[in-house]
Parts: structure tokens; sequence; C-alpha cells
């Protein structure tokens, strides 16, 4: 079972949000009819799982839906989970908000298909990687880097817990060339990315510079998916402004297609991997 923090407030929401459309009521005329205390906005904010929810205020919405005491109680069990505290809450200090919401996410996934056009992802780098580019980050204080590497790592045990988390990465080429931390760190990037690679739940594609214009050229972004069928699918984009999430099932359907066409363009998995021995070969050679 679930028992991430961030999905179940995610749960609740969904299901607020129905029930309050099966009542035929809008955001605004619930606050009217809930009277101090409640806003549209608010209402808004709490079906869009960007704040955790006080019981008082679910127990308030669901009686004005008509919801019945036995329907309310496994809610009423949602909001305690949704308000409990994640592992990544400790890293708080070092970590944005909309990165906590997807680490939540995260840690509860069962698949995460990712693009990546410019980084080794996350969830596959070394230390060393993830310290020289949480160093060339402005916003991160020296004393905080240990911080941020620790968070990394950590996340990373997605990977090997009993049930692992199967991750399709399709990286394109100039991830695997541009030199992060020196020749020496980057080598041993790559020996890693191979030796994940032999991990019946990681599959690593790359997209080669030959492909050319391809339909990921808009940036990276991530496709979750998780264990149970009452949690929706998520994107994760990562953008210059700002992250967004996207949940809407056309917006699911659009990125899985675009997956599909990035896989489609990428190499096969075993020439995949013979070019990131060739890379990790040449940078052998100028140590």
């Amino acid at each position: 079972m679930t028992t991430s923090p961030t999905v179940r407030r995610r749960r609740l929401a969904a299901e607020l949000r129905r029930l309050r459309e099966m009542a035929g009521l809008t955001h605004q005329q619930v606050a009217d009819q809930l009277g101090p205390g409640f806003s549209r906005a608010k209402i808004s904010h709490i079906e869009m799982a960007r704040v955790k929810p006080r019981q008082i205020d679910v127990k308030a919405m669901l009686a004005l839906y008509g919801v019945t005491d036995a329907e309310a109680e496994p809610l009423l069990t949602l909001v305690k989970e949704a308000n409990q505290k994640g592992w990544w809450d400790a890293y708080a200090a070092v970590m944005p908000e909309t990165l906590r919401a997807y680490v939540g996410l995260e840690s509860a996934a069962s698949v995460l298909r990712t693009f990546q056009p410019q980084l080794v992802p996350g969830l596959l780098q070394t230390p060393e990687y993830a310290r020289a580019l949480a160093v060339a980050e402005p916003e991160h204080r020296a004393r905080d880097v240990d911080r941020w590497v620790e968070l990394r790592m950590t996340r990373q045990e997605v990977l090997s817990k009993p049930e692992p988390l199967q991750l399709w990465a399709i990286l394109d080429e100039a991830a695997l060339r541009r030199v992060v931390g020196g020749q020496d760190v980057m080598h041993r990037q790559l020996q890693h990315l191979l030796s994940m690679a032999d991990e019946p739940h990681v599959t690593i594609q790359v997209l080669p510079f030959a492909a050319g214009a391809h339909p990921g050229i808009d940036g990276p972004f991530s496709l979750i998916g998780f264990p149970e069928l009452a949690d929706s699918d998520v994107v994760y984009l990562t953008m210059q402004t700002g992250n967004l999430y996207l949940e809407r099932e056309s917006d699911i359907a659009r990125y899985n297609l675009l997956f599909d066409h990035l896989q489609a363009s990428a190499l096969p998995t075993s020439s995949s991997l013979e070019l990131i021995r060739g890379i990790a070969k040449e940078h052998e050679n100028d140590l």
C-alpha cells in the first residue's frame, strides 16, 4: 500500500473534487455555504492538493456534499495520512516546495519513465556527479551541499527496495558528453550507468545526435505511475520558470505518446550501452 502523504493528499483532493461536482456545486458556492474560514481559493487549493487539509474543514465539506458518516470515515483517514511527515521533510532546508512534491510522488511510484536532454537523471547519478551539480547551483550555500547530495542518494533507495521502481530513462547524447565535475567524475558516472543498466528494473536508452530534431526537443519530462488504480498518473515538467505537474487524461496520453516516439527514435538498449562504453573510454583516455 502507498504511504506517501503526497500521494494520499492527491487522492483525497480528487475525491473531494468528485464529490463537489456530484453535488452540483462550484468552489464559490461551497465557500458561501460553509461561511467564515472558507473561500473559493481555499476550496480550490484543497482540491489541487496544494495545502495540507484540516480534519474540521474536510468534515464540513463532506457534510455539505451529503456524505454519510460511514462514507466519510475512509476519507477522514486519508486526511490523517495526508498530514503525516515524509522522510524528505528532514531535508526541507535544502529542497524547494516544488521538488518536495516531486520526491513525495517519486517515493510511492511503481513506474517512472523520464527523458533528460542535458543531465543524467537524479536516480542514476553518482555522489560525485550530484555534488558537482549542487556546487554549480548559485542558490546552494556551501554548507547545504552535503545535505543536498545525501537527499539525492536517499531518493535512489526506490531502486533497491524489495519491489523496486521500474525506471525507463532516455538520455540525450548531450547528457553523456557534458563533462560534469571533470573527466574522472564523468568516467565513473558513465560506468555507474552501465552498472545500473544490468538491473532488470532499469532500462537506459540514448537519443543520439544523429537523430536530429525529435519530439522531446522542448525539454525534460517524467511520467510517474503508481501501484494503486485510485492514484492517477502524473506528468512532471522541469521548466526554467518553475516546475509543472499535469494530471489531465489528455496530458497523460500526450506525454505517453511523446515518450513512445522518443523510444523509437533512440538507440536500442544494446546500442545505447555500447555508446556509453565508448564515451566512457574517451574520458578514461583523457585522464
